[in-house]
């Protein structure tokens, strides 16, 4: 990979798992690629670790192997996600999710998916793109414009360099900068609530089960990783987050214990603490002239149904071979009716997920008693009707 910048066939601005992932897809062609990250080098090289465990779909994982990035995934971090359960205001009943069983005939499948640390995904993707001789990565780097016309993407950057391509990718984050530039909108939920991240150990088997506890005034979210290793996720109002934050890490494994009822032993704190804001977003759509929105600057979910990376690398899966054909054809990699193509593919998948999401957790945390009641019978209705749970579970699965 050069660090030499020039004229491209594509720019790619942002190098987090969704841009290296979809730039992972032009390797061994003739296409030329730019990469722009504003991070330091050092910080795609060796990531650190912030928390966060990603949920894969099997789909998702076969992307990954096809792009090689699978097979550079530490085999003993890969951890089964095996089945599902959700509470609502209490642990006495649970909505439970297996692998549905005719995709566990036909796709010989075993899990829902599988749970993997961001960093490893991210060092991963990076260090298969680092191969690629038709990528110029250009980091420490800071977009400060971006125009499309007719004949070409042209993109300038704070230290003065302006660089042009056939075809320009926002792929930076949710509140992609780039997405602002091309005059796209986008609905943002600010849900007024943050997220807390740990990791714990126990002495009872966590079964390789996912639990999503909508409990009343708190939702705790548990991530099965090693049998006796478990990823802790409060998310709560920003008006409690400085109550917990302000715990010693200890105290803090103590109360996600308490909130699930002692059901894996006494938790040990097992590393950092991390804490992010919640907030979702949907462009209103993912395409301009020669320019075209993945991962989080397309979509940014709500991380409750797990859809967040699944969706970006969605999101390349359909746009790199669309433009790989038209390559191939020798039509223009940049034409308006290729990328609206792909906002419909996409849009298709995204706008149902992205607000029956905000409903769903709009409904699953409201504490009004009249709502409790509702939340309750939601959760025993679908646990009885096969098809709403086979569906949900085809979700999970990918």
């Amino acid at each position: 990979m050069s660090t030499i910048a020039q004229h491209s066939d594509i720019i790619i601005v942002g190098a987090g798992p969704a841009g290296l992932a979809f730039a992972r897809f032009f390797k061994d062609t003739d296409l030329k690629l730019t990469l722009i990250e504003k991070s330091a080098l050092s910080s795609l090289q060796d990531p650190a670790y912030d928390g966060r465990e990603i949920a894969l779909t099997n789909t998702s994982k076969e992307i990954l192997q096809n792009l090689g990035v699978w097979q550079r995934l530490p085999s003993d971090e890969i951890y089964p996600l095996k089945n599902a359960k959700v509470y609502s205001g209490n642990l006495d009943y649970s909505l439970d999710f297996q692998v549905p069983k005719l995709m566990r005939q036909m796709r010989s499948l075993d899990r829902l998916g599988n749970l993997i640390s961001n960093h490893n995904i991210r060092k991963a993707v990076y260090d298969e793109v680092a191969t690629m001789d038709n990528v110029n990565l250009i980091t420490d780097a800071t977009v400060i414009d971006a125009k499309t016309d007719d004949a070409a993407a042209t993109v300038r950057l704070a230290d003065g360099r302006s660089l042009t391509a056939k075809l320009l990718i926002a792929a930076d984050s949710r509140l992609s900068s780039v997405r602002r530039m091309l005059g796209i909108g986008a609905d943002m939920h600010d849900f007024g609530r943050t997220v807390i991240v740990f990791r714990v150990t126990h002495p009872l088997s966590n079964g390789a089960t996912a639990q999503e506890c909508f409990l009343y005034g708190r939702t705790l979210a548990l991530l099965p990783l090693h049998d006796t290793m478990t990823n802790c996720v409060i998310t709560l109002d920003n008006t409690q987050a400085d109550e917990l934050l302000s715990l010693e890490p200890q105290e803090l494994a103590r109360e996600a214990q308490r909130m699930f009822g002692d059901r894996f032993g006494a938790f040990t704190i097992a590393g950092s603490v991390h804490h992010y804001p919640l907030m979702g977003v949907h462009a209103h759509r993912f395409y301009a002239k020669r320019a075209a929105l993945i991962g989080d600057a397309a979509v940014g979910m709500h991380p409750v149904t797990a859809h967040g990376y699944n969706l970006g690398l969605l999101s390349a899966n359909i746009l790199a071979p669309m433009i790989l054909e038209a390559d191939r054809r020798g039509a223009d990699i940049g034409d308006a009716r290729l990328l609206a193509s792909y906002n419909r593919r996409h849009q298709a998948h995204t706008r149902p997920l992205y607000h029956g999401t905000n409903a769903m957790v709009s409904l699953f945390t409201n504490e009004a008693r009249p709502m409790r009641a509702v939340r309750d019978l939601t959760l025993r209705i679908s646990n009885n009707l096969p098809p709403i749970k086979h569906w949900i579970a085809k979700q999970l699965v990918g």
